[in-house]
């Protein structure tokens, strides 16, 4: 927990104290909150841990399905509105601003079919996912990626890549695991 809680702190110049992050975070109670409804939902409750996100969605605005897998250290930013779907998967010291989705592209048809399928994306490690990004579909994000700010991503991302736009388009291929929390800068060149 101690570790969790420091990675906040080295990510976010706003936290000025551990008690203020465990007091007032809504993206770190949802995480937590999370390891609860995954416990119950790997135990085959799975009403019990869908009830138990869903109040954690009415108190936190962050709705994460107990079904999706979550690494170390995932910083959920300010948080209301981030929506992480059942199959995805999120690697260690990933960043995801507020209203972020995660989520399917699969129509609302042959329902029993998709509950088998994999629906949502995979995020890679040390990642940071801009305000209002949609990541949609089974794609990966690559390591080190950074999505921009109300980026539409629905194809593979490559490790390293800067991507913005809608649909989002790589304009960077060499983020060397600095930390640009919405994915641009002012160097930033078109290599498209």
């Amino acid at each position: 927990m101690n570790e969790y809680l420091e990675s906040i702190r080295k990510r976010d110049p706003a936290a000025k104290s551990i008690l203020g992050i465990i007091l007032t975070y809504p993206g770190v109670k949802a995480v937590f909150m999370h390891k609860i409804t995954r416990f119950f939902h790997l135990a085959g409750f799975e009403l019990i841990a869908r009830i138990i996100s869903q109040v954690t969605r009415f108190f936190t605005g962050v709705e994460i399905h107990p079904g999706a897998k979550i690494g170390k250290n995932l910083f959920i930013d300010h948080g209301m509105g981030v929506v992480i779907g059942e199959t995805s998967e999120i690697g260690d010291n990933v960043t995801i601003y507020h209203a972020v989705t995660l989520g399917g592209s699969s129509p609302s048809i042959d329902s029993e079919r998709q509950r088998h399928e994999k629906r949502h994306p995979t995020i890679g490690d040390d990642v940071v996912i801009g305000s209002g990004a949609q990541i949609i579909g089974p794609i990966k994000v690559g390591t080190c990626a950074r999505i921009a700010a109300n980026a539409v991503v629905v194809k593979d991302v490559p490790d390293n890549a800067t991507m913005v736009g809608i649909p989002a388009k790589a304009i960077k291929l060499e983020n060397k695991g600095n930390f640009r929390p919405y994915g641009v800068d002012d160097k930033v060149k078109d290599e498209q």
